[in-house]
């Protein structure tokens, strides 16, 4: 459980835009994420997150879900997520998606959804 007083501390995936602390990120890593990049280290953290986001959503079925579908985070695990997430992905991540056939879409809204 997240107090309000840790919200400073949130921080988002610009990968999946999954939310949790920064800590959480640190000694987990990203439960969507982290089979992608999990030999990189835990140093990617600061590279691969932003604390800068908009809304959140939580979701317990992701699955079953219109605004999972909608968010493109069906295939994720339960949890809360960003509606938006700012930053930019370093180059280095990008080929690392890329090589392990990971479509990646930016979680910041400039990418236009198709459905």
């Amino acid at each position: 459980m997240t107090t309000p007083g840790q919200m400073r501390n949130m921080r988002a995936c610009m990968i999946c835009s999954y939310v949790q602390t920064f800590q959480k990120f640190k000694v987990n890593g990203c439960p969507n994420c982290e089979p992608l990049l999990s030999h990189l280290g835990h140093e990617v953290v600061e590279d691969t997150t932003s604390p800068m986001f908009e809304g959140l959503i939580a979701l317990r079925e992701p699955t079953k879900s219109w605004v999972a579908r909608w968010q493109r985070v069906d295939g994720f695990e339960k949890g809360i997520y960003a509606v938006k997430v700012s930053g930019n992905l370093p180059e280095e991540i990008l080929r690392e998606l890329e090589s392990s056939n990971f479509f990646y879409q930016p979680r910041d809204g400039s990418d236009v959804m198709d459905d």
